[in-house]
């Protein structure tokens, strides 16, 4: 990774005055991350143009019931339909799929490039792209990813390690690695992952008391700060998974989200203490985090 900006040449679209307030959100965040108090959250609204893969959970399930016949009643409802080839075809035909759909090689997002540039403790990613495995975990960085009690009965969570040469298993997080923690599975090393209802039932059963939740990421947050970027919290599973992860840090958050927001979704902002910064994540947000990291 080059020192030049990821934005060189692009067109600006960021107004000339921020919004009141945006300017100064913008001032904290940057200061949170340079002394590794901030926790960054991805979702799937990363990329800046159509990825070749599925970015929400209906698309997700528009491509999985295209690849095995499922019944009329069950589309668009991704865990269900997750569970129904799972339970009819087997789990090794919905792994398979899963990889199929996924295992494309992508080109790093903008919040990529940057984390590349700007390295942070740990990002917690929650979608099964693969791009945050290639490019945020170097040599000697670790990836925890949640796995499924269907083929592991005595483990909520895999770490693996990078080499040089791929990947090895480890039982810890070494000191001073940065962690991206997976908690719904992932396609690197291989493709493990939380997907059908059976397994949410068994995670969400247990996430409350936090035994699915690896102890590195309990005691990372402790105090923190999280910093939400392509996300939408706009079912019940994943203000769970966010509420339950976020679980004992800080009191202040931030997600950047344009556009209109679900009731429910900015009820949990409200209730978790997550400010808004209502700015496109790539035109708007991006730059002028970069701008503070590098010169503020």
């Amino acid at each position: 990774m080059t020192p030049e900006s990821v934005y060189m040449g692009a067109p600006s679209t960021v107004p000339e005055r921020l919004a009141e307030g945006i300017s100064e959100k913008i001032d904290k965040i940057a200061d949170l991350w340079k002394r590794g108090d901030l926790i960054l959250y991805l979702g799937p609204d990363l990329y800046p143009e159509s990825p070749d893969f599925p970015t929400d959970p209906k698309g997700l399930a528009a491509l999985l019931s295209g690849g095995v016949a499922v019944p009329g009643r069950l589309l668009g409802r991704l865990y269900e339909i997750a569970q129904y080839i799972e339970s009819h075809r087997h789990r090794k035909t919905l792994l398979s799929l899963m990889e199929e759909i996924f295992r494309k090689k992508v080109t790093p997002s903008p919040v990529h490039r940057l984390l590349q540039m700007f390295p942070v403790p740990l990002v917690v990613d929650t979608w099964y792209a693969p791009g945050s495995s290639e490019f945020l975990v170097g040599p000697g960085d670790v990836q925890i990813s949640g796995v499924s009690r269907a083929e592991y009965r005595d483990r909520w969570f895999r770490i693996d390690r990078r080499t040089t040469s791929g990947w090895e298993t480890a039982e810890e997080v070494p000191a001073g690695a940065h962690v991206l923690y997976r908690p719904l599975g992932s396609m690197d090393p291989g493709v493990e992952v939380l997907v059908s209802d059976a397994d949410f039932v068994e995670v969400l059963t247990e996430i409350d008391i936090q035994t699915p939740i690896p102890q590195f990421v309990q005691q990372h947050r402790s105090g923190r700060h999280f910093l939400f970027l392509g996300c939408r919290f706009d079912n019940q599973t994943s203000r769970i998974f966010a509420r339950q992860i976020m679980k004992r840090s800080s009191t202040s958050h931030f997600v950047v989200r344009s556009g209109t927001i679900p009731g429910k979704e900015q009820l949990f902002y409200e209730r978790e203490g997550v400010a808004r910064l209502s700015l496109s994540l790539n035109e708007g947000f991006l730059p002028e985090l970069e701008k503070r990291l590098r010169f503020g």
